[in-house]
């Protein structure tokens, strides 16, 4: 395949994720989560969409480079484990927490995340430290998020 159709394929991939998360939840963005009490270090909620797709953006392209790296497909299978767990976690966080409206479920989602997104970093850096450095600012806005969730969950 192609390496620009692989560079496509990885940033439309994660944008997907967040966009379909996005797309169920935004009801309760909109709703249940403005009633929430909320710490005082909570940004504006205009901050929270073009962050994410920042951050999908660089995620995508640190799978594309492992994707496209020279690596035999044997020592790359970590790697994909971890990325495709973190992603999945991603995703079913927005539902625990917007659409179930349940911060402590997402609280324990979000600690499992950051962990694998950890893992992600180790493995990808094995295989390309320019890979590894592109989810570093996703590793710090999860770090964040999860201190966020954690002051929803105890104000709420």
């Amino acid at each position: 395949m192609k390496s620009i159709y692989k560079l496509i394929i990885s940033i439309v991939t994660t944008l997907a994720v967040g966009g379909i998360s996005g797309f169920f939840t935004s009801s309760s963005v909109n709703g249940w989560f403005k009633t929430l009490n909320k710490p005082s270090f909570n940004p504006p909620g205009w901050l929270f969409a073009p962050v994410w797709t920042v951050l999908y953006i660089l995620i995508g392209i640190a799978f594309y480079i492992i994707w496209n790296s020279q690596v035999k497909t044997e020592k790359k299978y970590t790697a994909y484990t971890y990325y495709w767990l973190q992603l999945l976690l991603n995703f079913g966080w927005s539902f625990l927490f917007f659409f179930y409206k349940r911060p402590d479920l997402a609280l324990i989602d979000i600690i499992v995340l950051f962990i694998m997104i950890s893992s992600t970093i180790f493995s990808f850096r094995k295989i390309s430290k320019t890979a590894a450095w592109l989810l570093v600012p996703y590793l710090c806005w999860v770090a964040f998020a999860t201190a966020l969730n954690f002051a929803i969950w105890k104000l709420n």
